[in-house]
């Protein structure tokens, strides 16, 4: 992945039901099909880990969306200085497809982004890594991947003025930021091959090596780095690089009743303007 961040409604019966019926029962109608009894199953088998949530939904936590995310990557999702509290519009965007599916949200700490993918498979954690996570043939071979949410392309940042370009980049003596795990590793990796490559925990890690000179440049996706660059005005984009991510959502395999009722969400959130206001309060306008 790569690498910018602020803030709801009723769920519909019919896909939702389909969905459930998926997920939740196995059985048909008559004494196997009950659904106390399958309850009951479900409740003792070993190792279980999820509930029914509302309207039939399998989540790790009744009644509540449960979500990763690596929360040092504004403006998609930050912590709040004063509360501590996760912030940004990838936050917005989970409490808004939470109540959209009739949940409350639940955030859980922040982890590495490169762990987030292999929570979401091995499953009884949490119910999705909402990230700026782009989708990737790579990532769906692990995990389901929502519709896109939001369109994105890497850029390369540097120092304000060091006249540093791609191809200049592109040097043994050149030491190139990332975050681990990340499409602008991928790039970085792929197209600048001669330089020194140094995956690091954060966004906000990388920026500041390049800042202080540690580093010549960072590779991170542009709508973190536009964002960014309005605090760190000694830093500059010397290149946009046009790869047509789109980021999208991480569920389970084991989960596709989530899948589909997070994907007519995102659609519900589309058309009554959910998403337009929340791209509007970080980004200035809808995307």
């Amino acid at each position: 992945m790569s690498t910018i961040s602020r803030r709801q409604f009723l769920q519909g019966g019919t896909l939702l039901a389909g969905a459930l019926a998926l997920s939740a029962c196995g059985g048909g109608s008559g004494a196997e099909g009950n659904s106390a009894e399958s309850t009951d199953q479900a409740a003792t088998n070993e190792g279980s880990t999820t509930q029914e949530a509302a309207g039939g939904l399998t989540t790790v936590e009744a009644g509540k969306l449960t979500c990763i995310s690596n929360l040092f990557f504004p403006p998609f999702e930050s912590m709040n200085e004063s509360t501590g509290d996760p912030e940004g519009f990838d936050i917005d965007v989970s409490k808004s497809l939470a109540e959209h599916m009739g949940l409350e949200v639940n955030w859980l700490p922040s982890q590495d982004f490169d762990t987030l993918v292999p929570t979401i498979k091995n499953g009884g954690k949490a119910d999705i890594a909402i990230a700026g996570m782009t989708i990737t043939d790579k990532r769906k071979e692990e995990v389901d991947m929502s519709d896109p949410y939001v369109d994105s392309n890497q850029s390369l940042v540097v120092k304000l003025d060091s006249g540093e370009t791609a191809s200049s980049l592109d040097s043994k003596d050149k030491t190139i930021a990332v975050q681990a795990g990340t499409t602008g590793q991928d790039w970085a990796n792929e197209n600048l091959t001669s330089a020194t490559i140094k995956p690091l925990s954060t966004i906000i890690e990388a920026l500041n090596g390049v800042q202080t000179g540690l580093y010549n440049a960072v590779v991170c996706d542009l709508p973190v780095s536009r964002y960014q660059l309005k605090t760190y005005t000694d830093l500059e984009i010397v290149e946009e690089i046009p790869t047509g991510e789109q980021y999208g959502i991480a569920v389970s395999k084991d989960n596709p009743a989530l899948l589909a009722a997070i994907n007519k969400a995102l659609a519900d959130m589309k058309d009554d303007g959910s998403m337009a206001a929340i791209e509007s309060e970080w980004f200035g306008s809808a995307l």
